[in-house]
């Protein structure tokens, strides 16, 4: 805060004025600003209880029928335009889809448990992507935000003193539970919607808002951002709670470090023979991917940075007396960029298919996942750092964060920054009760309400800024 800025207190909400700070009347935005402020203030109690039905009906990756059933209904209601189904997400660019059959039975399983069945339809086959688009009048910019809406497959504990199990919200769906925050991600994502279309006359420009599948196994964004959802992105924005940010009021606006990636399935296929009787007459699959995942780990590391191969889960075999006629390897590649990870994954594609020569046995590669490698626009990280300390709502604001792992987000960001415009990502600080991905994972909810003042109130700063809120 400049030293002779002056300050309004709405609340316990204190946010400077300084004009140097705001495009245009400086005083206006400031107004503007402590408004949405207090109105996303109100809507605290909603996004607790939003968040806690999504924690209660958690959906993994492609089948999130009942809450983008939901997300829809309520982008709807709101007045925004909503783009779902083969409209909001590229089917063939889809990684990691369950089978027909389970898709089949976790749409069926939404409707039972209250989506609408006309929208659950308009998602057959995993299409569960949804799109607000809201335009305001006169010209500006589009700004495009992005909120994860699926869940782990994890089965939450049922300790008694776990909150969720406390206060009865714990996960209704064995094996699955949303572990990660992304149930707090879609309860910001209608929070914010709601504010934007609260002071909708008072915004120019479009904005979009991005709800997206299966994150988890960084499976789902590169078939929304391959629809053309963001093409004509000029700011993109995405958060999540907690990692390197533990403490609730804090915020990390400058990510940097986030690894390219690549998930695969090798499925060895060879001939099954009597281990004792004919062992000739075997072609030997479980030797060939142990072979492979050994020389995996032999790929020389590339100089221009992080690399990164692990095999992770290996099956094989039918029986003791019988040579191994089947294999299935589950491996992942990462790398410090796209190309260091390109690198990596040609790599490894070739060992596997060796191995698979040298036993004399068949290979299919399936790719799973994979995220690109990514960094924040420099320039906008800039205005979201100045944009947070300004606000005076966060306790601590961090600049630069090293993030040290993959996101799929990374595809909206490289889309949009290959088309001229900007792209970032923050860390909110939540208080967490355990590792994410733990079964016991519980998020502050209290973080909610930092994570909807941040992003609304940024995304009108872009909106009628010109980027320099």
């Amino acid at each position: 805060m400049h030293g002779d800025a002056k300050a309004s207190i709405v609340g316990s909400i204190k946010l400077p004025l300084n004009k140097s700070h705001f495009i245009g009347d400086g005083l206006v935005m400031n107004k503007l600003y402590e408004d949405m402020l207090a109105y996303a203030e109100t809507l605290q109690p909603e996004m607790v209880a939003r968040r806690r039905d999504i924690h209660h009906h958690p959906e993994p990756g492609w089948t999130e029928f009942r809450t983008a059933s939901i997300v829809a209904t309520e982008l709807k209601s709101l007045g925004y335009d909503v783009i779902m189904g083969a409209d909001a997400v590229k089917k063939s660019s889809m990684m990691g889809v369950p089978s027909d059959e389970k898709l089949a039975a976790e749409q069926q399983r939404a409707v039972d448990e209250g989506a609408d069945p006309a929208l659950v339809a308009k998602m057959t086959g995993g299409l569960t992507g949804v799109v607000g688009v809201m335009r305001f009048n006169g010209d500006g910019p589009v700004v495009g935000l992005r909120f994860d809406m699926d869940s782990n497959d994890v089965t939450e504990t049922d300790d008694a003193g776990h909150r969720p199990n406390r206060e009865g919200f714990a996960s209704c769906h064995g094996g699955a539970m949303h572990a990660c925050g992304h149930d707090g991600h879609t309860a910001v994502g209608l929070a914010v919607a709601k504010i934007l279309a609260h002071f909708k006359d008072e915004l120019r420009g479009t904005v979009k808002l991005c709800f997206q599948p299966a994150e988890e196994g960084v499976r789902g964004a590169k078939a929304m951002v391959d629809s053309g959802a963001v093409d004509d992105v000029k700011y993109m924005l995405g958060a999540h709670f907690g990692f390197k940010m533990r403490e609730t009021g804090s915020i990390a606006v400058n990510v940097y470090g986030f690894l390219a990636t690549s998930k695969y399935d090798a499925e060895f296929i060879g001939t099954p023979a009597h281990a004792g009787a004919a062992p000739e007459n075997g072609k030997n699959a479980l030797l060939a991917s142990c072979c492979a995942a050994l020389n995996l780990h032999a790929i020389a590391r590339h100089s221009g940075g992080a690399s990164r191969i692990n095999v992770g889960q290996l099956t094989a075999g039918s029986g003791r007396n019988v040579v191994g006629d089947k294999a299935l390897m589950k491996i992942e590649t990462r790398g410090a960029t796209s190309e260091i990870n390109e690198y990596m994954e040609s790599e490894a594609k070739r060992i596997i298919k060796a191995a698979a020569d040298m036993y004399d046995v068949k290979v299919s590669i399936r790719k799973m996942g994979g995220a690109a490698g990514a960094a924040n626009s420099p320039g906008l990280a800039e205005r979201l750092e100045r944009h947070a300390k300004e606000l005076g709502i966060f306790k601590d604001v961090v600049g630069k964060s090293d993030f040290g792992a993959s996101e799929d987000f990374s595809y909206f960001m490289e889309r949009v920054q290959s088309r001229g415009g900007e792209a970032a990502y923050m860390m909110v600080g939540s208080s967490i009760a355990a590792g994410h991905h733990d079964s016991r994972f519980d998020l502050d909810e209290e973080s909610l309400s930092y994570s909807a003042k941040m992003l609304s109130t940024a995304t009108a700063g872009l909106l009628l800024g010109n980027g320099n809120s």
